[in-house]
């Protein structure tokens, strides 16, 4: 298991210092932990202790993730989970947890583990069980996919590649400053895991959806989201509503995969907020 950094010691020792409700924020692929950063100053505000781990390994910046590719080889669904929750584990109070993209399918695992007092799973990327394939999100997958090599590397997107996945619902010219100031290369490995993962008894892209200690969790899609559409989160959304605790979903107008840091981005988090702060 990858250490914890001295910035997630940091992060966690302030948490626990302060007394408030942690916050757990997971940054899914192709984007790193600073991506966030606006929405852990909106949760500091709202009284909150904000914390944003990295995925094992990830590099500090978003230029010198650029400039290595492959450092993001070897992570994997598995390893990452299991980082988040030994992050949680050495949080006093049990954490509220917000996760995008892949993050919003490592939040559902950590909820799935009991981990979390409440749960906002934006654009889950799928898991086991989620049978829907729209040919936008494979389209998107296709990056990592068409070439089996990929298991083994980081693989980024061009900026076209970033305005289909991401940006489409933004301008041209946002989009292209959200690729600048936040794409980064991403482990073919996990895509690879969650493409096989119906075929894959084994697989570590799973969600525990039945233990009755998930908590509350809301499911957040984009209305125009190319990468994760509606039939996937929905599909979620009915494998998680099986479970005893409260299971919401909704769906926000207009917006697609990059809802969480464009211009936008303070709408989903008021969302998320809102959700949390009944629960917690």
């Amino acid at each position: 298991m990858a250490p914890i950094t001295s910035r997630e010691q940091q992060q966690i020792d302030q948490a626990n210092a302060s007394g408030r409700t942690p916050v757990v924020f997971v940054h899914g692929l192709w984007l790193l932990a600073s991506s966030w950063d606006g929405w852990t100053a909106l949760f500091e505000e709202a009284g909150y202790a904000a914390v944003a781990p990295g995925w094992p390994g990830d590099p500090e910046s978003v230029d010198e993730a650029k400039a290595n590719p492959d450092l993001f080889a070897r992570q994997t669904i598995a390893g990452t989970a299991d980082h988040y929750a030994e992050v949680i584990g050495k949080l006093t109070k049990k954490p509220a947890v917000i996760g995008h993209s892949f993050g919003g399918m490592l939040a559902q695992i950590v909820a799935g583990r009991g981990l979390s007092a409440a749960t906002v799973s934006i654009s889950p990327a799928p898991y086991r069980g989620i049978l829907p394939l729209p040919f936008s999100a494979l389209k998107v997958a296709s990056v990592a996919l068409r070439n089996p090599a990929n298991r083994k590397r980081g693989v980024g997107l061009t900026p076209a590649e970033f305005r289909y996945g991401f940006g489409n619902a933004v301008s041209e010219d946002e989009s292209k400053q959200l690729y600048d100031a936040y794409s980064v290369p991403g482990p073919g490995s996990t895509l690879f895991q969650a493409a096989t993962a119906n075929l894959n008894p084994g697989t570590e892209a799973k969600v525990d959806t039945k233990n009755p200690q998930r908590g509350p969790l809301l499911i957040v899609s984009g209305e125009k989201d190319h990468t994760v559409p509606w039939a996937i989160a929905n599909a979620s959304f009915k494998k998680q509503h099986r479970n005893e605790g409260v299971t919401e979903i909704t769906s926000v107008a207009g917006r697609g995969h990059s809802l969480t840091i464009d211009s936008g981005w303070r709408e989903v988090a008021d969302t998320a907020r809102q959700f949390i702060k009944r629960f917690t």
